[in-house]
């Protein structure tokens, strides 16, 4: 009998320690509500200009008294993005959609044009942009009408968009697209905000290419930034966030060549080198020794 009511009274501790315990543990949290997978918003401040993103894409259309000027179908693997893209286009004006612009020739986000290019649409693109399109033959991709060598002007129903040529950077081919009168320009995938480079910085030609292009957009007459993959919060870019991004580069090459010059590149600079002012941005941890791979062939090996 003791030892029945010895075990009655353990067990009546462990619940009254288990009901005390769960009294100062706070319930957990309801998971964030997970947003919607696309949407279109004006951006504040202008009367046409527009943001479409599907998932974690994004483009930038304009709406003019005389048709629409879109940009990137971002319909890679995705048929619906770009049927969903139109009809969002449609529920803002009865106009029709007269330019389809590529910001760079990769698939994510340029694939899937037919449906604007059936709708009368002209596809521009940079000329290289067009050159690697028809050497690769990939399917889903609509080749380019017209070209942009180093900057074109569009004018439509009152709207001046110009597709600027800043040089080699995430592609050989990326267009910078600037409305002077709003003072945006759109720009894909070169310059991420708060954000550290993509892997080990595929596609890239030159480093020091890219560098030097961040410093002619800067040099360029504008105030807000619509990217291609939209930022957490969904703000815009600033001249802020490219001064950073060069900031960035300019102190992960530093780094990188005390390495190469000790010998160090690039295994072992992969696992030394840590930047603690940029530990915060969005992908350090995963992309950080890759970034630092990339520079290491710059200044180990010169390419």
């Amino acid at each position: 009998m003791r030892l029945d009511l010895i075990h009655i009274a353990a067990a009546l501790a462990i619940v009254s320690a288990t009901t005390a315990a769960s009294a100062q543990t706070p319930p957990a949290a309801a998971p964030a509500a997970s947003p919607p997978p696309f949407a279109t918003t004006k951006v504040d401040g202008t009367d046409n200009v527009y943001i479409f993103r599907y998932q974690g894409h994004q483009s930038m259309f304009v709406v003019t008294k005389d048709g629409v000027i879109a940009t990137d179908p971002i319909g890679y693997l995705r048929p619906q993005a770009v049927k969903t893209y139109i009809d969002e286009i449609k529920k803002v004006t009865d106009k029709p959609i007269k330019y389809l612009i590529y910001s760079h020739h990769h698939y994510d986000h340029i694939a899937g044009g037919k449906p604007f290019k059936d709708l009368g649409a002209k596809v521009v693109a940079h000329k290289l942009a067009k050159q690697h399109l028809l050497e690769v033959k990939y399917p889903d991709a609509v080749i380019p009408d017209e070209v942009v060598d180093n900057k074109k002007t569009i004018k439509l129903g009152g709207t001046q968009l110009d597709l600027i040529y800043v040089g080699r950077n995430h592609s050989d081919n990326s267009l910078v697209m600037h409305l002077p009168k709003e003072k945006i320009i759109f720009a894909v995938d070169f310059i991420p905000i708060q954000t550290v480079l993509f892997r080990n910085l595929p596609d890239t030609a030159s480093v020091t290419d890219w560098e030097a292009g961040l410093k002619k957009v800067l040099a360029m007459d504008w105030e807000r930034m619509i990217p291609g993959h939209p930022y957490a919060g969904g703000r815009l870019g600033t001249k802020k966030d490219v001064e950073d991004l060069l900031g960035y580069m300019t102190d992960l090459s530093a780094e990188v060549k005390k390495a190469a010059d000790a010998g160090k590149c690039a295994d072992q600079a992969m696992k030394e080198i840590k930047l603690p002012k940029y530990e915060k941005w969005g992908s350090y941890e995963a992309f950080l020794p890759m970034n630092i791979e990339r520079y290491c062939y710059y200044w180990s090996r010169g390419y």
